[in-house]
Parts: C-alpha cells; sequence; structure tokens
C-alpha cells in the first residue's frame, strides 16, 4: 500500500506560477511510475504529467508542455509540478497518483492506470 497527499494548490492570476507537492508514504520502494491528472469542473480526469521513478523520464500533456515540469525529489518520495504561466483553462483540481512495478500496465496518461490517489489539491487561474 502506498499513500499519497498533495499539497500547494491556490489561487494565481494568469501568468504567474505555481508550484503542487504530493507527498508519498507506505511501500514507497514498490512505486514505479507517479503522475499528475486533474478534473475541471464538468470533464473528465486527464492526464497532465508522469515520471518514471527508475529512469526519470517525463510525460507531459501536450496542453502543458514547455509550461509545467514534473521531477521526484527527497529520495523520490515528493513529487513535484512546477507551473509557469498558468492560464486560466488550468484551473481543476489537482491529483497525485501512483502505482506499483508489478501492477503498471500503462498508458500513464489514462486515470485506471493507477491504484494510489490523493484528495487532489485545487488550482484557481483567474484572468
Amino acid at each position: 500500500q502506498v499513500q499519497v497527499v498533495e499539497s500547494g494548490g491556490g489561487s494565481v492570476q494568469a501568468g504567474g506560477s505555481l508550484t503542487l507537492s504530493c507527498d508519498a508514504s507506505g511501500n514507497t520502494h514498490q512505486i514505479f511510475f507517479m503522475a499528475w491528472f486533474r478534473q475541471a469542473a464538468g470533464k473528465e480526469r486527464e492526464g497532465v504529467a508522469a515520471i518514471h521513478v527508475d529512469s526519470d523520464y517525463r510525460y507531459y500533456a501536450d496542453s502543458v508542455e514547455g509550461r509545467f515540469t514534473i521531477s521526484l525529489v527527497n529520495r523520490k518520495t515528493t513529487l513535484l509540478l512546477q507551473m509557469k504561466d498558468v492560464r486560466p483553462e488550468d484551473t481543476a483540481m489537482y491529483y497525485c497518483a501512483t502505482e506499483s512495478r508489478e501492477n503498471y500496465s500503462g498508458p500513464w496518461y489514462e486515470p485506471g492506470t493507477y491504484r494510489y490517489w490523493g484528495q487532489g489539491t485545487q488550482v484557481t487561474v483567474s484572468s
């Protein structure tokens, strides 16, 4: 079992920056992939970015490529999402997700790929 807790959400003006954090605990040695998803009101949950824990290879949705950066710190138990040049369309609840090596089958952007989820942190971007 792995537990993840997000933090860092808030309100920001368009063009500004915000950094989200996700702290993992429990059987963290089993973690294979970690990802950020978001869900705007009335829309489906969508993959934002993901990282392969061993290789550090990173994946991004086209909508955030070049503006958001995903990274792992603290002995790979804290997942960050650095958001720059945010836009009103980035407004959503942001979720951290993770999956173990034994159960990961991909693709990284599908919510069903991950069993472990946080409660989410709200990001609101005003124009």
